[in-house]
Order: structure tokens, then C-alpha cells, then sequence
């Protein structure tokens, strides 16, 4: 199968087969895909929280509309952002880049102070939605890596994030819950979506060239 045949195979899963564990090696490969993609300035303002306990999951589930694929999954992986920009988050990842690299740059330099000089300066509530924003690419990619790896996965919003970050200690971290995202396999038979045509609108509504 092409990458457009399984973007064409996936769609959001409503009843997973909490029998059917998804193998480490792809969970692991979905979630580098996640490190590896892009994020506005290479800050990389949030993390990936993978969820396995039950009890854990349990507790979310209920604060999740009750969704079934929070409890019936394999994984549940929980996208955190920062909380703020804060001059030290930045300086870290600006003197990790200059390590990894082994030089600095005048240009590069010139980059960090104005970002130190702008971020903080908007303050938390700015920067977290700023954050937030770079989670959802983190998302997007999640998904296509999980299409590609053929592990369903089901991204929700539908859940209290005050209620996520206090079952996992977010606030601690200087995080706070974006999204979730299930990852598992789809229960043949059982699921009402699972034969029912994908729809999306044609290209000709969709896409716009403008030459």
C-alpha cells in the first residue's frame, strides 16, 4: 500500500479491541516520528506522555466523556505543551542546538535574543496557546506515521484538561494536556464507523491554485 492508500485505510476508531496490543517497535517509531517533526523555531514546546497504566487511564476516560478507545487502546499518548516561554526554556534549546551542532553563529545568536526579548514579553497564557498550536503539528504527524505503521489511532479533544493535568501531575512539569490520541486496533465487526465510505470534500472544493 501507498502512504494515500493507508491515509485512505484510517479514520478515527471508535471501538478498539483492548485485546489486541499494538507491538513496542511501532509505538515507538509513531512516537519518534513525533520528536523528529517540525515545531516553530525548533523549541519542540511540548512533550509526549505514553499511558499504559489502567488505573490511569481509567481516571482520564472519565474525565473524557467517557470515550472507550481511552481505556480500550493499547497506548494512549497525551500531548502536554509548556506552560509558558520562559528565557531558560529557550536558552535550552538554543544551547542544545549550539552542542549538537558544535558551533555557534552570529545569525543564530541574533535569533535567540530576539526571541528572549519577544516570548516572555507576551506572557503565559499567549505562549501556552502558541505551544499548543506546535502540538497539533506534533498530532498531524502522529497520524500519518500511525497509517503508515497500520495502527489506528483516534485524536480527541473531548476531554476537561484541568482534570488530565491534575491525574498526571502536569502542572509539576510546567505542562499543560492539549490532546489525546489512542493508539490500538480497531474491533472488526464491532465498530460502527469502520465500513462506512471515507468522506472528504473533492479536490476542486478543496484545493485553490492561484498562478
Amino acid at each position: 500500500m501507498t502512504l494515500i492508500d493507508k491515509l485512505k485505510w484510517r479514520y478515527a476508531a471508535k471501538k478498539m479491541n483492548p485485546a489486541q496490543a499494538v507491538p513496542q517497535d511501532k509505538v515507538d517509531r509513531i512516537v519518534e516520528s513525533i520528536r523528529l517533526t517540525a515545531t516553530s523555531s525548533g523549541l519542540q514546546p511540548y512533550q509526549v506522555w505514553v499511558v499504559t497504566n489502567p488505573e490511569i487511564r481509567q481516571k482520564i476516560q472519565a474525565v473524557a466523556n467517557n470515550q472507550a478507545q481511552v481505556t480500550e487502546c493499547s497506548h494512549l499518548l497525551v500531548f502536554a505543551a509548556w506552560n509558558d516561554y520562559t528565557p531558560e526554556r529557550i536558552n535550552m534549546m538554543f544551547d542544545l542546538t549550539n552542542k549538537e551542532r558544535g558551533f555557534t553563529n552570529d545569525g543564530w545568536e541574533a535569533y535567540r535574543s530576539m526571541l528572549l526579548s519577544k516570548y516572555p514579553a507576551r506572557g503565559p497564557e499567549a505562549n501556552f496557546q502558541h505551544a499548543a498550536r506546535q502540538a497539533y503539528i506534533g498530532l498531524g504527524t502522529a497520524l500519518i506515521a500511525a497509517a503508515e505503521e497500520k495502527v489506528d489511532a483516534t485524536p480527541m479533544e473531548g476531554f476537561v484538561p484541568d482534570k488530565v493535568d491534575e491525574i498526571l501531575g502536569l502542572a509539576a512539569h510546567g505542562l499543560r494536556s492539549v490532546l489525546l490520541l489512542p493508539l490500538g486496533y480497531r474491533e472488526e465487526g464491532k465498530d460502527w464507523l469502520e465500513k462506512l465510505p471515507k468522506v472528504r470534500r473533492s479536490n476542486a472544493g478543496f484545493v485553490h491554485e492561484v498562478k
